[in-house]
């Protein structure tokens, strides 16, 4: 049995992977954005052991997670599953780049880490100034590039974690739309795969899979160069360093 934590567990993919990884009877801990959606959280996966709230838009408020979350132990898996689609320019970079990197710096290291990229990302370049500035010009695809090379570099950098990104397509979730048309169970599976899975080729790093399967990806996402840049900035609009 595995302990499992998982932002942006209150409705969409995020949901669908609690139940399913709850229903096998793991230990999941649910993060949603605030205490209301949290009892609706916990409402939809009762068998989840805890729920922690707060607003991954809020630098502060996404520390606080981390170490709520820590007080849980050591968790066997994250799945890094919050976004955020149609939104301002600076909460799409805050929700979908920063607070995954925060999280991976401040959360005990656990033995897997998973992170929601998205196909969209073949179409983000990874133009760092923009860092410099407050993420008014990052897009959608830009911050699911960023979410790519934050695994990559993970992977490079923790060789005893098995650190990978997913992009779980595009499928009829709230977020998606009803009418995308993606398979909404594949959506979730290679996530909750990644987790639990003793299978060979779910033990793996530095990959980036679709419906269990290895896909092309941006090659700047495995820049190193680019990466170590990237970490730097992250480190500069945060104040935190990432772990060696």
């Amino acid at each position: 049995m595995a302990r499992i934590f998982i932002t942006g567990a209150a409705d969409g993919l995020g949901q669908l992977s609690a139940k399913s990884l709850a229903d096998q009877g793991h230990q999941v801990v649910l993060h949603a954005r605030n205490d209301e959606r949290g009892c609706y959280a916990k409402q939809e996966v009762p068998g989840a052991e805890h729920v922690i709230s707060g607003d991954l838009s809020d630098i502060d408020e996404t520390k606080n997670i981390a170490y709520e979350a820590n007080a849980f132990g050591r968790f066997d898996a994250v799945i890094h599953n919050a976004g955020v689609y149609q939104a301002p320019p600076k909460e799409t970079f805050l929700v979908n780049t920063m607070a995954p990197y925060i999280l991976t710096c401040l959360i005990n290291k656990p033995k897997r880490l998973i992170y929601l990229s998205s196909g969209l990302h073949l179409q983000g370049r990874a133009n760092l100034e923009n860092f410099k500035k407050d993420g008014s010009r990052i897009s959608y695809s830009d911050s699911k590039l960023y979410v790519l090379m934050l695994s990559m570099a993970v992977a490079r950098k923790w060789s005893d974690v098995y650190a990978n990104a997913v992009d779980p397509g595009w499928v009829p979730t709230r977020m998606g739309g009803r009418g995308a048309p993606d398979n909404l169970q594949k959506g979730y599976e290679t996530q909750t795969w990644l987790a639990v899975s003793d299978d060979s080729q779910a033990k793996v790093s530095g990959r980036y899979f679709h419906h269990r399967t290895e896909r092309r990806y941006n090659p700047q996402a495995s820049d190193v160069m680019l990466q170590e840049r990237f970490l730097s900035l992250c480190r500069d609009i945060t104040g935190i360093p990432f772990p060696q």
